[in-house]
């Protein structure tokens, strides 16, 4: 298939699917961080390329619920919102046939649609906790792979004692966080890989 990876400079989700032989290809407005087949553009210039299927992970920055209440103590933010709420509507709308829109919890199951599925990294084999909410459109929910117990300690690996993410404050704090769990991206590339 040929299979769109929007908004992706880490390659996870692209090089999953490549390694399952598909023609596969990133997009972002950053270079790649993992050699391979990746656009280096607005990815509004090449949705109609005759895709298969995309993945999108449009950046959550004016999205996710743990930012919105920046939108009250500075209203410029609000219109950043929306537009990545545009964006988010401009990503579903895209004429492909398969698509998957991934996100944290936040606005667009408030202002667009509910997410039609919610996955937790420690579902498919990783010891952490991130929500990530899924619009799918001509694709099964993915399945489960490999679902791991909560360590004895009551947090996962990736939580401080109060349930909050470990990773302090910094320039890449946001570029670490939105990387996808090369665990999901093996099930986004084994279950709708295949997808009819």
């Amino acid at each position: 298939m040929r299979v769109l990876v929007a908004c992706e400079f880490s390659g996870t989700v692209r090089n999953a699917f490549a390694m399952r032989g598909h023609n596969a290809w990133s997009c972002d407005l950053l270079p790649t961080e993992s050699p391979g087949n990746h656009f280096q553009c607005d990815v509004k210039k090449i949705v109609s390329h005759g895709w298969d299927i995309m993945i999108a992970h449009p950046p959550c920055t004016y999205l996710c619920s743990s930012g919105l209440h920046w939108n009250k103590r500075r209203p410029e933010r609000q219109q950043q919102t929306e537009d990545a709420l545009n964006f988010v509507q401009f990503l579903m709308d895209v004429k492909i046939p398969r698509i998957a829109i991934e996100n944290p919890i936040g606005c667009i199951s408030s202002r667009i649609r509910k997410p039609d599925q919610t996955v937790q990294p420690w579902m498919f084999g990783h010891a952490e906790s991130k929500a990530t909410c899924l619009w799918i459109k001509g694709l099964p929910k993915l399945r489960p792979t490999n679902v791991l117990s909560l360590p004895e300690s009551g947090r996962w690996n990736n939580q401080t004692a109060s349930g909050q993410n470990k990773l302090p404050p910094s320039e890449t704090r946001w570029k670490l966080r939105s990387k996808t769990y090369s665990g999901i991206a093996d099930a986004m590339a084994e279950q709708w890989g295949n997808a009819k």
